[in-house]
């Protein structure tokens, strides 16, 4: 029914429509822990299943898919990306109650430990994929780690080369992480400079929490970006750049400082007003006060969804952002 609708309203607003469509909205949110309530044994995901540490049930359950929906009903991405997801089917729950649009859903396993993986929802009204696939990095210690999804696909006449990220956190200990999230980005770069050989001009988008703020050293100097526009050839521009630095301002927080983590990034092509561009001034991070907690001790923190074994009942531990990207004229 909503197909045809949308069918419908082409037909009869078709002029409209097609101003509509030159323009495409491209979002990422880390939703901390979308589980569902069955324990698997091949992965540590007992906490959140039924009799598990966090005493999870069906309306817990509900709450969570709830407030999710909210955000990508308030966000209406074309295009979105999320990580910290369990399997495809507590995405197609997600989707079920996101009446407003009818995303296709991207996924595959990754080797996470904890099962969490990175997906991508697309509109295939307004994004064609082409091909997708996960990219996995090995650690010389062995231990596994979220992959990086990949999607090619086409906006308009245009391709559109996209990078779903989820990066190697600190939790264990920052001088064990700090090298995990180099190699990751080595991997990353090394699949990036590839389509750029190919075309120096490609349009590619990195979204993701890549558990480091702009500046540090995996994202800035191995992933080689900026967040100066007037970025060198073969440069990444961030596009966090106009909040970086502001009070108050960020995507996460951690001992009441605020962070950049989750971030979004494009190639030059992206740049130049040339087939896809970025939109000037789009580049959002989805802050109302209802995701941040109001008072007490973790005034300003995102309002997240658990506390260790505790519910609160919010929305996540990180903000969404996103950009929204224009066809030449």
């Amino acid at each position: 029914m909503k197909k045809v609708m949308i069918l419908m309203w082409f037909v009869f607003i078709q002029t409209g429509y097609s101003q509509e469509h030159e323009t495409l909205k491209v979002a990422f949110w880390n939703v901390e822990n979308l589980f569902d309530l069955i324990d698997n044994p091949d992965k540590n995901d007992d906490e959140f299943a039924i009799g598990g540490k966090k005493d999870c049930s069906e309306s817990i359950l509900n709450l969570k898919l709830d407030h999710l929906s909210e955000v990508l009903t308030e966000m209406n991405a074309d295009i979105f990306g999320l990580c910290e997801v369990e399997n495809r089917k507590v995405l197609e729950w997600l989707n079920d109650r996101y009446s407003e649009r009818n995303y296709s859903i991207i996924h595959y396993e990754s080797p996470d430990n904890r099962g969490i993986d990175n997906m991508l929802y697309y509109d295939p009204e307004r994004f064609t994929v082409l091909n997708a696939r996960p990219i996995t990095i090995v650690f010389d210690d062995g231990k596994p780690t979220r992959d990086i999804l990949y999607v090619q696909g086409k906006f308009g006449k245009e391709i559109l080369h996209i990078y779903v990220n989820h990066w190697p956190s600190n939790y264990g200990g920052k001088e064990q992480a700090i090298p995990r999230r180099a190699e990751t980005a080595r991997v990353l770069r090394k699949d990036i400079n590839r389509i750029l050989q190919e075309n120096p001009l490609a349009e590619i988008v990195l979204m993701g929490d890549f558990n480091e703020d702009p500046t540090e050293t995996a994202v800035k100097d191995i992933l080689y970006s900026t967040m100066d526009v007037n970025a060198s050839a073969g440069q990444l521009v961030n596009l966090m750049g106009p909040f970086f630095g502001k009070p108050e301002v960020g995507t996460y927080v951690w001992r009441g400082d605020d962070y950049f983590l989750d971030q979004i990034i494009v190639s030059t092509g992206l740049m130049d007003g040339i087939g896809i561009s970025v939109q000037s001034g789009s580049m959002a991070i989805h802050d109302k006060p209802k995701y941040r907690q109001q008072s007490g001790k973790y005034a300003h923190y995102p309002f997240r969804f658990w506390a260790g074994n505790k519910l609160l009942g919010g929305y996540s531990d990180h903000l969404a952002v996103s950009v929204v990207l224009s066809l030449a004229k």
